[in-house]
């Protein structure tokens, strides 16, 4: 590894699954076509949402956020995973690590206050209808997609600004696809207790209190649906935000699942937890943002209809003849 001044190195190499050569290929080609699963449906969903006018409303606005966000967050890694399939000696240099970094950490972050941010969206809509207008005005919802963005770049900043002080003067191989910044934290060669209640506390607030916030939100809103007399009315209601429920319930569930699941003490069992791990954390990169359109596009009315229209404007020719057929 080059060193300078024993503190700034000069790259790293990315482990990934360099020891077990015949998955690459495999999951080269799974991951190449759910990134192009991941961009057409998200880019879909945003050229809709800007298009259509029926859809020029918060949910939507929030919702063409999200998928941006989405392909942003996938972009940041998965071109570097799919390189690393095909290259013998994985590396990235120190600045590219740091860039990757932070813009994971900003994308993730932002997903969780977006996703916090669309919950109150329903709760007004749903608990407060009558106010919903006035309460989730363009003056409102921008300046609420804005701040989501603010706060997760702001929360990179910090975490990337306390990592790049570290000295990293032993091993450079990070035992991951993409630096992730606790394989990264692994490899310095001083005390990283700064680092760690850094982003413990950035946790709390980032992941804990958007839970909190969309537990309390869906406690109103389920007491609200239940009040509804009509069965129809329920299932109108219920309709308007099942898919975004549907959406937090897989973000936070993988994000759970990864943290939460026990570990291998015995050597054999650890090395295999630790491609295991590995795995687990390539796929929710990529499972939650493919898996974000087709959830709003099956489980939402008017995105089906919006899809539909579009199709239809593109199959007419000049004299409004249509020249295919839905």
């Amino acid at each position: 590894m080059e060193v300078t001044n024993q503190s700034v190195v000069a790259g790293f190499v990315l482990l990934g699954l360099s020891d077990q050569p015949k998955l690459e290929k495999t999951f080269f080609v799974l991951i190449l076509l759910m990134y192009l699963v991941i961009l057409l449906g998200n880019g879909v969903l945003i050229l809709v949402t800007v298009l259509d006018s029926h859809l020029h409303t918060p949910m939507y606005f929030f919702l063409g956020n999200l998928s941006f966000l989405d392909i942003c967050y996938t972009t940041s890694s998965i071109p570097l995973v799919l390189d690393g399939f095909l290259t013998p000696r994985k590396t990235i240099s120190f600045s590219g690590c740091v860039m990757q970094m932070f813009l994971s950490f900003a994308m993730g972050a932002t997903e969780c206050v977006l996703l916090g941010m669309m919950a109150f969206d329903r709760y007004v809509a749903i608990c407060n209808p009558l106010r919903y207008p006035v309460v989730m005005s363009k003056s409102a919802y921008v300046p609420m997609a804005v701040s989501s963005w603010l706060a997760g770049g702001v929360n990179s900043l910090v975490q990337m600004s306390l990592a790049v002080q570290l000295p990293f003067c032993g091993d450079n191989v990070i035992n991951h696809f993409t630096c992730e910044i606790l394989a990264v934290l692994k490899l310095a060669c001083a005390d990283i207790s700064i680092n760690i209640i850094s982003m413990g506390v950035a946790n709390v607030i980032f992941l804990g209190v958007p839970v909190l916030f969309i537990f309390v939100s869906y406690i109103f809103i389920l007491t609200t649906i239940l009040r509804i007399t009509s069965a129809e009315g329920r299932r109108k209601a219920f309709s308007t935000c099942s898919a975004h429920l549907t959406v937090v319930v897989i973000f936070y569930g993988t994000i759970l699942f990864m943290y939460a699941k026990p570990k291998s003490k015995d050597s054999l069992g650890a090395d295999k937890q630790d491609v295991s791990d590995k795995l687990i954390s390539l796929f929710y990169g990529v499972l939650t943002p493919m898996l974000n359109p087709i959830i709003y596009s099956l489980r939402n009315k008017d995105v089906k209809v919006a899809m539909k229209n579009l199709v239809s404007q593109k199959c007419l020719d000049d004299s409004g003849r249509k020249q295919c057929i839905l």
